[in-house]
């Protein structure tokens, strides 16, 4: 079976190039990309390919950094190319996702009941013309795929939301948006491990981290785990948020959120 994608080598600098598979964010170019990233895995194990130092994938490319003291660009990129044919016409790419990932559930309480969790819950309900009780019905009501970690430490990178909630990103964005925001912005979701800058809406606030340097993995959330929502109550998520410290510090993150999957963590 052939699929309706190709791909394009581009010029990284001199020590990295790219392979980009297309121009939107897509399911099929993430197995591409993921299946790709295998292939180019097991090569390097083999020997087949050496001197690559990091391979960086994004929802729709990779990027192969490698040490021109090691290699070069006329010995890397025709086995690059190889592989990036088979990773089209694979099993693999069509199967979404290369990695088994596990599921989540984790916990939100949305602007319906403490505001200054979700800020932008009204607003962004206006704009679709819906409810904000719709909004959160339908928010929860997706099982989201992690497609990469970027921006943040721990930050993932979760789709597809349902198409009624998709809107632009904020035309303003914040210079300061709390730790543990759960947001939206496009096709796309997110919850911020950190305090940062962003533009995307807030609609909730999740008290689990993501992100701690004590874990053996350090981020919770790994591409092709996937994410469902819980809607949780003030009192709840009180309750939650006075655990935080304590999971951070913790040698192993919190599993009794994990729902399925094995906790490889």
């Amino acid at each position: 079976m052939t699929l309706s994608i190709s791909f394009r080598i581009l010029n990284a600098g001199d020590t990295a190039l790219t392979i980009e598979f297309g121009e939107r964010v897509e399911r099929r170019l993430l197995a591409a990309v993921t299946a790709l990233d295998a292939a180019l895995a097991r090569a390097i194990g083999s020997g087949e390919l050496h001197g690559i130092v990091e391979m960086v994938p994004t929802f729709r490319s990779l990027t192969v950094i490698y040490d021109p003291l090691l290699s070069t660009r006329a010995e890397i990129e025709p086995i690059v190319i190889r592989h990036a044919h088979a990773a089209l016409c694979s099993s693999v790419a069509m199967d979404r996702n290369a990695r088994r990932g596990r599921v989540w559930q984790l916990p939100v309480c949305y602007g319906d009941e403490i505001a200054a969790c979700g800020p932008d819950l009204d607003e962004l309900a206006q704009a679709c013309g819906l409810p904000p009780a719709e909004v959160i019905r339908l928010h929860a009501s997706v099982t989201y795929e992690v497609y990469m970690l970027g921006f943040l430490p721990g930050f993932a990178f979760m789709g597809d939301l349902p198409e009624l909630l998709s809107r632009p990103r904020r035309s303003e964005p914040r210079l300061r948006v709390p730790a543990g925001s759960v947001a939206t912005a496009g096709t796309l979701t997110a919850i911020y491990p950190w305090e940062s800058p962003g533009g995307w809406h807030l609609l909730g606030a999740c008290p689990v981290p993501l992100f701690s340097a004590n874990w053996p993995q350090a981020a919770l959330l790994l591409p092709g785990d996937r994410v469902r929502f819980r809607a949780v109550d003030a009192t709840e998520y009180r309750l939650l948020l006075a655990k935080m410290l304590e999971w951070y510090a913790a040698a192993r993150p919190p599993l009794a959120f994990l729902v399925d999957g094995e906790a490889d963590q």
